[in-house]
């Protein structure tokens, strides 16, 4: 069972939604966490249990980070939308930059998730 963290610019939370509706049985077989709104909406998306943590801009990034840190976090789905500036984008780059440090697999389109997800 692998915990996986859940996270998406606002542009691409429906993109997550859709790709967690459409992976849900094999997504129910493992440790969820969220930001606060992304995982809300994963949620109420597919019914799955997602462990909620703070919203992206008021620390959520961070804690998932920590958890990367800190070795509770083992893949990282972050729907990333790069057409948009991100007002928190410091925290951002931290999450990213945390995750290639400490080799945690990092997917940030559909692609690179569908491809993560065949491996757990």
């Amino acid at each position: 069972m692998a915990r996986i963290g859940l996270v998406a610019h606002d542009d691409k939370k429906d993109d997550l939604c859709r790709w967690a509706e459409a992976h849900r049985h094999k997504l129910s077989q493992h440790d969820l966490w969220g930001t606060g709104t992304t995982g809300s909406r994963v949620m109420a998306a597919t019914g799955l249990s997602v462990e909620l943590l703070k919203s992206g801009p008021l620390g959520g990034d961070q804690q998932l980070g920590a958890m990367i840190c800190e070795g509770r976090l083992d893949v990282l789905i972050f729907f990333i939308d790069p057409l948009s500036a991100q007002p928190h984008d410091v925290d951002v780059k931290a999450l990213t930059r945390l995750a290639t440090l400490y080799d945690v697999p990092c997917a940030n389109n559909k692609a690179t998730a569908d491809a993560v997800l065949a491996f757990l």
